[in-house]
């Protein structure tokens, strides 16, 4: 199955200079429906390939728009996404089990290192998965604080897990 933001690059002849990649309309829809929210209006991102240490280093940045349902009041609102991207291409170990548990350690300042096998990867993918993560689901949009409000829930004096029901109370 091809990801809907497909965007393979060869190891062998990686381009050189800031790449711009951007998703078609089909692309937008079919990632939005994938995301599981309202809408991906626009993706775009500008990238670096660099070889470095046996691996292909990939730094940029991805824009985006996109419309999602506000966790308050239910309703759509459009949110611009600017995050920098900074992934790093390995090739795959084959002796590595992918069942086996390893631990990892993460931190915000290593490169997401991301498998593959043979020659190619695919930039567009990793781009649309970090869209992905960039998105907060319960990010709340314009009207929250009137729903709030008009359901009783920005009572400051009540916060807490309990505070909704006790909203309901009134």
């Amino acid at each position: 199955m091809t990801p809907e933001f497909s965007r393979r690059f060869d190891i062998r002849a990686l381009p050189s200079g800031p790449l711009k990649l951007e998703a078609n309309p089909n692309e937008c829809a079919a990632l939005a429906e994938r995301i599981g929210i309202e809408a991906v209006e626009r993706l775009a991102a500008e990238v670096t390939l660099l070889p470095a240490d046996g691996a292909i280093e990939a730094s940029g940045r991805i824009d985006a728009t996109v419309v999602q349902l506000c966790a308050i009041s239910n309703e759509p609102f459009t949110l611009r996404i600017s995050e920098p991207l900074a992934l790093r291409f390995v090739e795959a170990n084959p002796s590595h089990s992918t069942d086996e548990e390893t631990e990892i350690e993460i931190d915000s300042e290593t490169c997401d290192e991301i498998p593959y096998v043979g020659t190619h990867f695919d930039l567009g993918e990793e781009i649309a998965q970090s869209l992905a993560l960039t998105i907060d689901p319960y990010a709340t949009g314009p009207d929250a604080d009137r729903v709030r409000t008009e359901t009783g829930l920005s009572d400051e004096a009540s916060s807490g897990p309990f505070a909704a029901l006790a909203a309901l109370r009134k």
